[in-house]
């Protein structure tokens, strides 16, 4: 990036080959992903309990933990969406995924930080609730799996 450019602003030219710059968000993203939308994240988040039941608890966390390596969880799998590192313009690695769901999520399960961090997520350009900013991350609905590693 040319000297000179701040955070989410872009010359002609300087985005990136395979990435397009995101007007509403100010992000560079992926071609074929956008930001996920408001209601995938909550719906998301509330498919996260079933999951959880039929798996007996135990298999979910597995399942997260094998999906970490890949910047999902089981939810977000489900769901066709993926976290992103913003700063690395990557899919986000086993130790942000860890640092975001397990330090990220104490933090915000604090009861008056958890209003707030739902407030900052609807209403925020970026839709980052505090684990995701403590985590350096976006969550991106990837609908044709351009994100899926090509083995």
């Amino acid at each position: 990036m040319p000297a000179g450019y701040g955070y989410g602003q872009y010359p002609q030219g300087a985005v990136p080959a395979g990435m397009y710059y995101d007007e509403r968000s100010g992000l560079l993203l992926p071609n074929g992903t956008e930001l996920a939308s408001i209601g995938r994240r909550i719906g998301a988040y509330f498919l996260a309990l079933p999951l959880m039941l039929v798996t007996l608890v135990i298999g979910y966390w597995i399942w997260g933990i094998i999906l970490w390596s890949k910047g999902k969880s089981p939810a977000l799998s489900v769901l066709g969406m993926q976290v992103w590192k913003v700063d690395g313009q990557q899919p986000a690695t086993f130790g942000t995924m860890a640092l975001r769901d397990i330090i990220g999520r104490i933090v915000e399960g604090i009861t008056p930080i958890n209003l707030i961090s739902f407030i900052m997520f609807c209403a925020g350009k970026e839709r980052k609730p505090l684990h995701d900013m403590i985590g350096g991350t976006v969550v991106l609905y990837d609908p044709n799996k351009v994100l899926e590693p090509k083995n």
